[in-house]
């Protein structure tokens, strides 16, 4: 027998459970994505190398998501996030004892980046209708905001700290804090209420057409759809060499490069807190287009420009114009998508906007090796100020 939500709300005791998780897991995954590229690019120095691995990493958004997302809808929130936990947990066990006995080839670390993922498509989805559930409609901007400062504090300040510390000692204690993470955060999850009145009648078939479909149906999520899959291919570029470049280009040693993911996240606090407020004063649209084109600015400014202040500085601008469009943009798909199919509009939305990332990821360790790094970055910020420009109107409409 399922337990209903009462009380809503992002003071409620069930709320706080699902933001310690949160932020748990989300430490984990700093560390890990941190140290991953870093781990390949000191062990093969190989610009196709570490594009084969941030493919393998983001792949699953593009052939798992959508039927994770179904799924979702089918099965219990509660239990899939907890279950994905667990099964990551296992898998990053699995990491740092093949790195610990150096048996980690570029093959394997793309097998387990895969794996990785493809659970992290199924605890996405999931995670979604839990907030939706436990904030209710009157705190969706306040829950959205909580979330990009856990997923900030954990996933971009602590973890990188973190794995600045444990990769100089050794790269599987990365991994094995990685694996603990997961552990906790699930039972944190398993404490929470369940969730009733997910849409479980139909077809597998008919449940996947009807995400897709609702997504193109409504121009508001098209524009978006459109914005996120452009932004996040040139992402997956920018963040394929974001290790290599700060090594070969900016020469930082190995042990530093987690401080600008320190500094990305510094500027990601200030981005989540600032953009509901400029928001409400300014206009949604408004504030989205312009962490748009911050976010352009930033990535050409850090690849023409390198030198390592104004690397800082472009780093601090990532942060901020990523959180204040991410804070913004998950407000108003949710408040644009019915809850019963919550899991699936939003897997269909991160097949279309995040699934085209492994074809950025991909592009950018050839087109670092037949020109420079810098190029990759360069190329990226004139794409994204480029449709931030053109869908400026779009999305004030919407």
């Amino acid at each position: 027998m399922e337990r209903s939500i009462g009380i809503q709300g992002v003071h409620t005791p069930a709320f706080r459970l699902l933001t310690g998780a949160w932020i748990t897991s989300l430490v984990g995954d700093g560390v890990r994505t941190v140290a991953l590229p870093l781990y390949t690019a000191v062990s093969t120095r190989s610009p196709l190398a570490a594009s084969a691995v941030a493919v393998a990493v983001v792949l699953p958004w593009l052939v798992v998501a959508l039927p994770a997302g179904v799924l979702v809808d089918r099965w219990r929130p509660r239990l899939v996030v907890a279950v994905a936990h667990v099964f990551r947990a296992l898998v990053t066990g699995l990491l740092a004892w093949a790195v610990f006995t150096d048996s980690a080839g570029v093959a394997l670390l793309c097998a387990l980046g895969f794996l990785l993922t493809s659970a992290e498509t199924f605890a996405d989805s999931a995670s979604q209708v839990l907030l939706v559930a436990l904030a209710g409609p009157t705190d969706l901007e306040a829950a959205n905001s909580r979330f990009v400062t856990a997923e900030t504090v954990g996933m971009d300040l602590v973890g990188p700290l973190a794995a600045s510390l444990l990769f100089w000692w050794h790269p599987a204690a990365c991994f094995a804090l990685d694996a603990l993470t997961f552990v906790v955060a699930a039972a944190f999850v398993a404490r929470l209420p369940e969730v009733a009145g997910q849409g479980r009648s139909g077809t597998l078939r008919g449940q996947f057409t009807e995400g897709l479909g609702y997504l193109f149906r409504n121009p508001g999520l098209r524009v978006l759809v459109l914005a996120v899959g452009i932004s996040a291919v040139c992402a997956a570029a920018v963040n394929a060499m974001l290790a290599l470049y700060s090594i070969t280009v900016l020469g930082l040693p190995e042990e530093w490069v987690p401080w600008l993911v320190v500094v990305m996240s510094l500027g990601a606090l200030s981005g989540a807190r600032l953009s509901p407020v400029l928001a409400a004063r300014l206009g949604g649209a408004p504030v989205m287009v312009g962490a748009l084109a911050l976010l352009g600015v930033a990535f050409a400014v850090f690849g023409g420009v390198p030198w390592v202040p104004v690397a800082v500085v472009a780093a601090f601008c990532f942060g901020l114009a990523s959180a204040g469009w991410n804070v913004l943009s998950a407000t108003r798909r949710q408040r644009l998508t019915p809850v019963p199919m919550m899991g699936r509009v939003t897997s269909a939305y991160r097949v279309l906007a995040w699934g085209l990332s492994p074809i950025g990821a991909g592009l950018a360790g050839p087109l670092a090796a037949a020109t420079t790094l810098g190029a990759v970055y360069l190329v990226a910020g004139g794409v994204v100020v480029l449709t931030a420009v053109v869908l400026a109107r779009p999305l004030a409409r919407t």
